[in-house]
Parts: structure tokens; sequence; C-alpha cells
């Protein structure tokens, strides 16, 4: 939840539970003001008002890995042979228009989530196709699977394709573009031009990648590339992946008798959490209630700081959206 562009709460953990905004304290019926000499009171106290502010509330999938990559590199085809998830699957771009989640279980018997990620283009970070909507969605993960189309069918450049990814990953958070990577070069099965792959296994030894060949059609190479995944995963730590530049925390604060007196002229303006609960509890119109709001002025010590601010019979007196006129 983000307030003023800062991060005011990460809700990532189970059963996290947060005050983000303060409500306002109820109020007290009649009867918490009855005594032995007033059994029934005709003033009461209303509940106090609530903070409001407008917050942006992000939604970010929980998952473990992310597979990354230009529509149509058969992303959602992979993401069906290694879970359960059963994707829209088709031979055109754009095929995939939310992000899909699926379990992956592990030989070993553990379990990881593993997010297909749609819409990213070049030009994604700056609103281009889908991705600046699900880019966020990456931030969650903890290891991205970088699926890229080495069969030269549609004339991609594997390379290019490589750095026009990452590129948009730097372009929307630093942080994410340093994320642990692995490539998957994909659809070997129909390999056209096998220098196409030798060129991203160049690349991937610059870079200090793994890379991983595979054909999500066919299952050929995946058993490795998920046995090396799960690897990985046991041996990334679990950081913070979203920090906070400012943290804003609301509590409960005590219930202090807090005004302020201001002075216009010949009018006295009484302010603050003290003045708006004691108006909240006075009936006007009631002889008895005022009684109680002379008194209350005094113990409070309003009275004291009228007179030392040089009040004098027949000056006015504001509290709130009353006018009294002020008597010795």
């Amino acid at each position: 939840m983000l307030l003023h562009g800062k991060l005011v709460s990460d809700l990532s953990e189970e059963n996290q539970k947060e005050l983000i905004l303060q409500g306002g304290r109820g109020g007290k019926g009649n009867t918490h003001f009855a005594t032995s000499t007033r059994q029934a009171p005709r003033f009461s106290q209303d509940g106090e008002k609530g903070i409001e502010k407008e917050l942006v509330l992000e939604l970010k999938l929980l998952a473990d890995v992310g597979l990354i990559g230009f529509p149509n590199v058969g992303k959602s085809t992979f993401l069906s042979r290694v879970t359960s998830a059963k994707p829209k699957i088709a031979d055109y771009h754009f095929t995939t228009i939310i992000p899909n989640l699926g379990v992956v279980k592990s030989i070993y018997g553990d379990s990881f989530v593993i997010a297909d990620i749609p819409g990213i283009i070049e030009g994604a970070s700056t609103g281009v196709g889908l991705g600046i909507q699900f880019l966020r969605h990456i931030e969650r993960t903890r290891l991205l699977l970088h699926v890229i189309d080495v069969s030269g069918i549609e004339g991609r450049k594997p390379v290019e394709d490589f750095y026009t990814i990452n590129n948009e990953l730097k372009t929307y958070s630093e942080k994410l573009s340093t994320r642990k990577q692995i490539i998957v070069a994909n659809k070997i099965d129909v390999m056209q031009d096998v220098q196409l792959y030798k060129d991203l296994e160049e690349l991937a030894k610059e870079q200090n990648m793994e890379i991983y060949k595979i054909s999500a059609a066919t299952g050929e190479g995946i058993d490795d590339l998920m046995n090396r995944v799960t690897q990985v995963l046991k041996e990334l730590p679990k950081e913070e992946l979203i920090e906070a530049e400012e943290r804003i925390v609301y509590t409960l604060q005590e219930d202090k008798d807090e005004f302020t007196v201001l002075k216009d002229g010949n009018d006295f303006i009484v302010e603050g959490p003290a003045a708006e609960r004691l108006m909240g509890r006075i009936n006007i119109g009631d002889n008895e209630s005022m009684h109680y709001f002379q008194k209350s002025i005094r113990q409070l010590g309003i009275e004291n700081k009228l007179k030392q601010m040089g009040i004098k019979e027949g000056d006015t007196v504001k509290f709130l959206d009353w006018e009294f006129e002020w008597y010795d």
C-alpha cells in the first residue's frame, strides 16, 4: 500500500495484521455521566472522527519463480508442462493476458510456485503492450527463468531478445535487473539455425549465466532444468524483496486532553481533541449539560488559559461551530 509515494505496508506474510489508518474512539452514552446527584444526564459523548487518507493498493503475486520473455516464446506451454496449471495456449502473440500461477512438485518432495508473466515487450516499462501492468508481479520472485525462442521461425534474434527484455527490467527496477536469472532456450525441436543457439550460449558465458536447452512442446530438457531450479531455490536466501523508504505505522494514541487557544481580535478560538470531545458531550439547550460544560473547561485548564490570554467579559469564545459570550 502506498501513501504519498511511500510504502506504508507490505502484506506478504501469512496472517499478517497491521494498523494502517486509525479509527476514532467510540462515544459514551449518557449513562456514563450519571452520578448520585445527576442520575439522568442529558448529554453524551459522540464517537471521534477517524483518519482519512487516499491509499494506492497494489496486488503483487507471490511466486518463487517468474517466467519472463517475449510473447509467444512458449512460457505458457512450459508452465502447463511443469505444473497442473491450464493456461490458454495458442500460436499468436499476447495469448496470455493475465498472470498464471502453477505449483511445481520436485523429485525431492518439496514444492514451489512459478508464475507466467505476460506482455513484456520492448517499451513495456513505459506502458507499451501489457508489460507495465505485470512487471510489478516479478518483484516477488526470487529466480527468473528467461525463456527465449531459438527456433528462428519468427525471424527473431535470441541475443537481441535477451538484451531487450533485460533492459526493460532495468528501466523498471534496478534491483529487479540484478535478480538471479537462468536462460531457457526453448523450441529446440523446431530449431532451423543452430547458430542462433550458439550465439545465445556465448552470451550466457559472457554474462556468467546458466543456460538450458529445452522443448516445452516435447518435454526435452525440462527435467534437468527443473532439478536445477529446485536446487537454486534452496540456495537463494529469502531476502526482503521490497524495502520501504519510509515505513508509516499508525498506532492508537493516548487519550490526552490537548487543546489550543488562538486570539483573533476580541474572539478566542479553542481547538484540539479536548474541545472536540467536550462539544460532543454536551447539549446546548440543556441547563444541566451547560453546567457540565462550565465545570469541564475549568478541569481541562481551558478557563485558566483564556484568562492568561486576557479574555474580558463580553468577549466571544468559539468552540468549533459554537460561539459563547464570556462572563466572569
